[in-house]
């Protein structure tokens, strides 16, 4: 290394220059810098003055260091001090309160490094004021407390996922949609919770269909996903599920989901369902249903779902009707409807038309013999004698068959108009009440 004549580094700063390029840094820094001999104050910067409350500059200077130290840091901070024992040595950045010179506290984070100030030993001490950060963290410690206050709160259940399907936090309403009031269900896996997720049908909900796993999976959100829950406590609640990834733009952020109970309204819907498609006084699929499953039957190809259509007529209904009431007349329906359902299969239709007519749609292959017995069968149960409001009753029925073939070409309407003709040709002119039938196609028969 090459050296002037005075022994310097050539373009090197010489010892005052640094003094003056430190001093100039320390003026300048935004971190407050205070210097003590272990009781006094012997130089603090600008930064040191303003934040310990200074006036002017070098008011300060003379005074005790612990005058501007909370009480309750002052062993601490001796302790520290102590251990110091080498030029050089440095404190850990330790957190404490220092009271500025009006009375005012601040709350900061300081580190001291023993050196030496005019020949004697001294503490260099860095100050950082950590007020802005406290204010931060105080508020975003309030807006967690009020957001986990509003989430406790909810109606709506809320839950959030981990990529394995265990459970990070979850709501009282989610518990108690789940049936799972005062259990600890963080960190459970969703796949061992004691309950049986359902499809739409009623059916197990295999895993591949978890909303959650989807959202987890491939990133997409998923919206009023319903599904059912059996509970343990016997009950069978419908829900309707959101997902989404927490952190949207992360493939490993946990899923967050949200729970809707739509179990009354799901039973409303189906009630107005039922009702549109039901008839109000037998509680028998009605006139626009069984057109529906006639017309969606006659849809398919070959074999037809629907062997037969039967149509139903109570002989001599209006006189009950005329003599006894309508109260009467609709106990006899009532009944007369759970006699025909009791001698069909499961699988068979039977609807209410109007009035006093019924109509039924024999599902599968049927044969002919099968069909006459059928028939007889029905017509035995009906004449049996009703009591209805204290009057013991006598029915009759007259069934009229048409049967539909894998080429049918009839629509509904005509299927119906064929069975309504066979069922009038077979009623006896006695109990036919005045009826006028039109003639149509011979592709039916009477019983």
């Amino acid at each position: 290394m090459v050296h002037d004549q005075d022994g310097r580094i050539p373009g090197a700063p010489d010892v005052e220059q640094l003094a003056l390029l430190y001093r100039d840094l320390v003026e300048h820094s935004p971190s407050s810098l205070i210097m003590h001999d272990g009781r006094y104050i012997v130089f603090m910067n600008p930064a040191a003055e303003r934040l310990l409350g200074a006036t002017e500059p070098d008011q300060l200077i003379g005074r005790e260091v612990t005058d501007f130290i909370a009480p309750a840091y002052l062993p601490d901070m001796r302790r520290r001090l102590l251990e110091l024992q080498e030029t050089g040595d440095t404190s850990e950045r330790t957190e404490l309160t220092i009271v500025r010179d009006d009375g005012d506290t601040v709350e900061v984070e300081a580190v001291a490094v023993l050196t030496v100030w005019q020949g004697r030993r001294a503490y260099q001490v860095v100050v950082y004021d950590m007020s802005a950060q406290r204010h931060a963290e105080a508020a975003q410690r309030r807006a967690e407390m009020y957001f986990t206050a509003v989430v406790e709160q909810l109606e709506e259940g809320v839950t959030v996922i981990d990529r394995n399907g265990r459970i990070e936090s979850v709501n009282p309403a989610a518990k108690r949609m789940f049936g799972n009031e005062g259990a600890d269900l963080v960190g459970v896996s969703i796949l061992t919770l004691p309950i049986q997720f359902l499809d739409m049908n009623g059916q197990p909900l295999p895993l591949s269909r978890y909303p959650v796993f989807h959202t987890i999976a491939t990133g997409e959100p998923i919206t009023d996903y319903v599904f059912g829950v059996d509970r343990t406590d016997g009950q069978r609640r419908w829900i309707s599920a959101s997902a989404r990834r927490l952190i949207a733009d992360d493939p490993e952020s946990p899923a967050v989901c949200s729970f809707n109970d739509i179990t009354d309204q799901r039973a409303s819907r189906k009630q107005l369902e039922f009702q549109a498609t039901h008839d109000p006084l037998t509680g028998l699929a009605n006139r626009s249903l069984v057109l529906a499953r006639l017309a969606a039957a006659l849809g398919s190809t070959g074999r037809k779902p629907v062997a037969a259509v039967l149509f139903i007529d109570l002989d001599g209904f209006k006189k009950i009707n005329d003599t006894l009431g309508h109260a009467v007349g609709d106990t006899v329906l009532q009944i007369a409807a759970q006699r025909l359902q009791r001698g069909l299969r499961e699988e068979d239709t039977l609807g209410r038309i109007g009035g006093d007519e019924f109509l039924v749609l024999l599902s599968g292959q049927v044969r002919a013999d099968d069909l006459d017995a059928l028939v007889a069968r029905l017509r035995r149960t009906m004449t049996e004698p009703i009591i209805a409001r204290g009057h013991r009753i006598r029915v009759d029925a007259t069934i009229g068959v048409t049967e539909l073939n894998a080429n049918e070409t009839r629509s509904p309407e005509a299927v119906l108009h064929d069975a309504d003709l066979a069922m009038y040709r077979a009623k006896p002119a006695s109990r036919r009440d005045g009826d006028v039938r039109p003639r149509r196609s011979n592709t039916t028969h009477a019983s």
